[in-house]
């Protein structure tokens, strides 16, 4: 499936050939997906959750420097990189897909929250803001994913972890 999204940037697949990848009829997507954006979202929540899991090193600068890395090496190419600008293409013009994308957002945001309390509560980040940590991190993500388009590279992770832990 998300190769098939990937393939187009997820913008160009029709539910047809969403349906026909995945073996069903068009009908039962839409049981299952109200929209295509919802598709393009499941599928990449699958694939940030394979890729991207939670560390626990004892360590937040180690655990942000792994977490942020894999992140961002499995956000850099196919076929996350085409379907998040596809998801966020999608979400500009359905509600529905905007409401799934700030659910996604939400779970990933709460993974690296994770992280950070486990260090603050280490002592690691006394006197820290969190959510603003947080939301560092992903607007860096997004910029270059979606404005830029930099490379988010692992030195970039490490270089990002380092800083959120200053």
């Amino acid at each position: 499936m998300t190769e098939l999204l990937a393939e187009s940037g997820g913008v160009h697949a029709t539910m047809d050939q969403i349906a026909a990848a995945a073996g069903v009829s068009k009908q039962t997507i839409y049981r299952w997906w109200p929209s295509k954006g919802a598709v393009l979202l499941d599928a990449m929540a699958e694939w940030a959750r394979t890729r991207a899991p939670e560390p626990d090193t004892g360590r937040v600068l180690d655990d942000l420097a792994t977490f942020l890395g894999s992140t961002f090496a499995a956000v850099s190419g196919p076929p996350a990189a085409p379907l998040l600008r596809a998801i966020l293409a999608e979400a500009q013009h359905d509600s529905q897909t905007a409401d799934l994308l700030t659910e996604f957002a939400r779970d990933r945001r709460a993974t690296l929250h994770r992280i950070l309390e486990r260090g603050q509560a280490r002592g690691e980040l006394p006197d820290a803001d969190l959510e603003l940590l947080v939301e560092q991190a992903y607007g860096l993500l997004w910029y270059r994913l979606a404005v830029s388009r930099d490379p988010l590279t692992t030195d970039v992770a490490v270089r990002l972890a380092a800083a959120l832990c200053r």
